[in-house]
C-alpha cells in the first residue's frame, strides 16, 4: 500500500462487538492497544494492563476479524529488560489470542528484544515518539521530539527498526515534518498518531473517534460521532420508559 502510495487506516478495537464493527467498515489494521488499560479499564496511564488482559482482549477481537491485520501491543514489563521474557510474552500472544503480529516501544534500548522476537518469525510493528509505557521518564503527554537531539535520535532508532525487521512504525505525537522526512526515509509504512498527514497511514483510539470519550481532548483527535451524549441520552430516555411503565409494551411481552 505504501508503494502504491495508498494511505494506511487504522483503529483500535479491544472487544468482539467493537473489533466487528471496525473490521465491517473496511480498516485496513486493528490494533489490540495497551490503552485498554485507559478506556477499558480506568487506569491513568497504560502501566498496569497485564500480558493476561491483553491477551483476553486479543483473543476477542480475533474472533471478530474477517479480513482486517490485528496488531496486539506487548505491555509494559513483558519485553523491556529481559530478551527472552520478550520472546515468551510474543509467543504466548500469538499461540493464545490468535493475533497476527506484534507491536512494542523504543528503538535501540529493545534492540535483542526484538530481534529475538523476529527470529521466532513473529512480525513486529515499532513504536516512536512518544511512548506511554515510559511515560514516568518523560513526565508529560507533550510533542516529542521537538529538538534536534531527539529528532536525530527518533530517525536513527527509525532506520534501526526497518534494519532489524519490522514490518511497520507508529510515530506518536513528533512534528509534522520531522514524521513526514522519517516516512519519506523508510521503505516499510509509517502510521501516525498526531504526526501529520505526511505519514503512510493514520491510527486513532476508536473510543475517541467515536466520540465515547469526552475529557480527552488532544489536536490530533477527530471526533466522528458524539456517542457519549448520544447514548447518555439513550440511557436518560430508558430509564424515563421504565418508571413511567411505557417500556415494556404489549408488543415488547410474550
Amino acid at each position: 500500500m505504501k508503494a502504491n502510495g495508498e494511505k494506511i487506516s487504522m483503529l483500535t478495537a479491544y472487544d468482539y462487538t467493537m473489533a466487528k464493527i471496525v473490521d465491517s467498515g473496511g480498516v485496513d489494521v486493528i490494533l489490540v492497544g495497551d490503552s485498554a488499560s485507559n478506556v477499558m479499564a480506568g487506569h491513568e496511564t497504560t502501566l498496569p494492563i497485564t500480558l493476561d488482559q491483553m491477551i483476553y482482549h486479543a483473543s476477542s477481537v480475533v474472533r471478530a476479524a474477517e479480513r482486517s491485520l490485528v496488531v496486539v501491543d506487548l505491555p509494559f514489563g513483558s519485553y523491556q529488560s529481559d530478551p527472552k521474557e520478550a520472546l515468551r510474552s510474543a509467543i504466548r500472544i500469538m499461540k493464545e489470542s490468535g493475533g497476527h503480529s506484534v507491536k512494542l516501544e523504543g528503538g535501540r534500548e529493545v534492540k535483542e528484544s526484538i530481534k529475538r522476537i523476529l527470529h521466532a518469525g513473529i512480525p513486529v510493528m515499532g513504536h516512536l515518539g512518544l511512548t506511554p509505557q515510559s511515560i514516568y521518564k518523560f513526565g508529560t503527554y507533550t510533542v516529542r521530539a521537538k529538538e534536534e537531539a531527539e529528532a536525530e535520535k527518533l530517525i536513527e532508532d527509525a532506520l534501526l527498526l526497518e534494519k532489524w525487521g519490522c514490518f511497520a512504525l507508529v510515530l506518536e505525537k513528533v512534528p509534522a515534518a520531522l514524521a513526514e522526512k522519517v516516512a519519506s526515509q523508510l521503505s516499510i509504512p509509517v502510521i501516525g498518531i498526531g504526526a501529520g498527514a505526511g505519514v503512510d497511514g493514520q491510527v486513532l483510539v476508536s473510543h475517541d473517534m467515536f466520540g465515547m470519550t469526552h475529557e480527552f481532548n488532544p489536536r490530533f483527535l477527530r471526533r466522528y460521532l458524539n456517542l457519549y451524549e448520544e447514548m447518555g441520552d439513550a440511557v436518560s430516555s430508558y430509564v424515563k420508559d421504565v418508571k413511567a411503565k411505557d417500556f415494556p409494551n404489549e408488543n415488547e411481552q410474550y
